[in-house]
């Protein structure tokens, strides 16, 4: 059973880290942060995870082939993906890889926040 409190985070601008941490721990959520796909590779926890918010543009990676690797793995926790890459064929990968939200950095609060409440049973 998921902890529908935990949400991993993976961006590799330490202040997006910073300001979506913040914003989580404003809503009663527990983030563990990574700064790089290497580092989200080498997580092995994911049953506990009510969410993964995923950056799509990493600078040793990408968000949508983390995902990928996730469905490989067989684990099915839901992804918002968060980007500042408005190419239309980014967001048609990104949807078509299963997502609960794509949103174009700066994006608002509310934007992140309503999508993970809907996917952990919040309100």
């Amino acid at each position: 059973m998921p902890n529908r409190n935990l949400v991993l985070v993976v961006d590799d601008d330490p202040g997006m880290l910073k300001c979506v941490k913040r914003l989580l721990q404003q809503h009663a959520y527990e983030p563990i942060l990574f700064s790089s796909a290497r580092t989200f590779k080498s997580h092995t926890d994911f049953e506990k995870a009510a969410c993964v918010i995923l950056d799509i543009n990493l600078n040793d990676g990408s968000g949508i082939e983390l995902r990928h690797g996730l469905k490989a793995a067989g684990v099915s926790v839901p992804v918002i993906y968060i980007t500042g890459n408005e190419d239309p064929a980014v967001r048609k990968a990104a949807l078509a890889s299963g997502c609960i939200a794509f949103l174009i950095k700066p994006f608002a609060a509310q934007s992140l926040i309503e999508p993970l409440k809907a996917s952990t049973g919040r309100s």
